[in-house]
């Protein structure tokens, strides 16, 4: 009995160390000294501004290649079709309604038929375009870039002072990187940023871009009433000039019999795509002029503007953790650009990719 308990004994004592021998030991937390935790600070700042620097190297060659498309699909779909015989026969029908229901408004017509070429715009030009890339595809693209560039710099910085990533993280969680509250789950720290894949997964995130979308409203490049409206006006004149003679010729086509009233139709309708014909080329030039001056303008805000354009996420989340690290003097957000200017596409600009680099 005594050599039966000894040998139970033995097993329990054996089977302890075991469980021992398997438990997991944490590895002790390193001393990190205040001048190095400052240090650090300063080469996440550093990380931060050369991150943004890429970025808007990529928001730039992204909305240069979104221009080029949206110019080769005004060359190549709206201007053929708006300056065609019988688009300008269907919208000479359209303007004669709009005048018949005016009801004495000035310059109805002509509002009206804006209208319907802008909606006609957004068919044939921007909404093809959109299906390959668009300004809100850049925005959370960069955004994206910008939170891909700082993760891969955190494990690098952690290394460079011998500081465990585990303890580098716990300092990014006291870092802002997006503020918008409340309520808390739309503010997210620097490690939230970081360690979220993919970044749209983020509440903080999501409200970012939408604040964004809020600030900018509904007026931009697929709704701008000046774009339209010297075409639409010049276009409604000139049909409108044309209803009376129309009105007179098809009266006296009428009185005239069958046979020579249908000559009578047919020559009217050749004058018609004559005198169509010879205002084409500047017709299609005032085309070009006007959509040319208000897409550029509103392109160069899409590209520029620090609260509403394609580089609003990455400045905003640039500015929180280089504000709250110490490192931001003065917001640097433009991305030296000229102002552009209208021109036929030569070549499609390929759209740069977000590659990561190494140190």
């Amino acid at each position: 009995m005594n050599l039966r308990a000894l040998l139970v004994a033995a097993l329990v004592l054996l089977a302890g160390c075991a469980t021992t021998a398997r438990a997991p030991v944490s590895a002790p937390a390193v001393v990190v000294s205040p001048a190095t935790w400052q240090q650090i600070n300063r080469e996440i700042v550093n990380a931060s501004k050369q991150a943004t620097e890429q970025v808007k190297l990529f928001a730039r060659g992204s909305m240069e290649h979104w221009r080029t498309r949206v110019y080769q699909q005004t060359e190549e779909n709206f201007i053929p079709w708006f300056s065609s015989y019988w688009t300008q026969e269907w919208l000479s029908m359209k303007v004669s309604w709009y005048t018949i229901s005016a009801s004495g408004e000035q310059d109805a017509s002509a509002k009206r038929l804006a209208d319907y070429l802008l909606e006609q715009y957004q068919e044939r030009v921007l909404a093809p375009v959109a299906v390959e890339i668009d300004p809100d595809a850049i925005l959370g693209q960069s955004t994206a870039f910008y939170a891909q560039l700082m993760a891969q710099q955190m494990p690098v910085i952690a290394q460079r002072h011998g500081v465990p990533i585990a303890q580098l993280n716990g300092r990014l969680q006291k870092i802002p990187a997006i503020a918008l509250g409340p309520p808390p789950a739309r503010d997210a720290s620097l490690y939230q940023v970081v360690s979220t894949e993919p970044l749209n997964t983020l509440p903080a995130y999501a409200a970012l871009i939408d604040k964004i979308h809020t600030d900018g409203g509904s007026k931009g490049v697929t709704s701008t009433e000046s774009a339209m409206a010297p075409v639409a006006k010049r276009a409604s004149q000139r049909m409108e000039a044309e209803m009376a003679p129309r009105g007179a010729a098809s009266a006296v086509a009428a009185a005239a019999g069958k046979l020579a009233g249908a000559l009578i139709s047919v020559g009217v309708a050749g004058i018609r795509a004559i005198i169509q014909a010879n205002d084409r080329p500047d017709s299609e030039a005032l085309i070009r002029s006007s959509l040319g001056n208000t897409f550029d303008k509103a392109w160069l805000k899409l590209l520029q503007n620090p609260t509403t354009g394609v580089m609003a996420g990455t400045l905003h989340m640039a500015a929180q953790v280089e504000g709250n690290l110490g490192g931001r003097d003065e917001p640097s957000v433009g991305l030296g650009v000229n102002r552009v200017e209208w021109r036929p596409p030569e070549s499609t600009t390929q759209q740069i990719e977000p590659t990561l680099q190494g140190e």
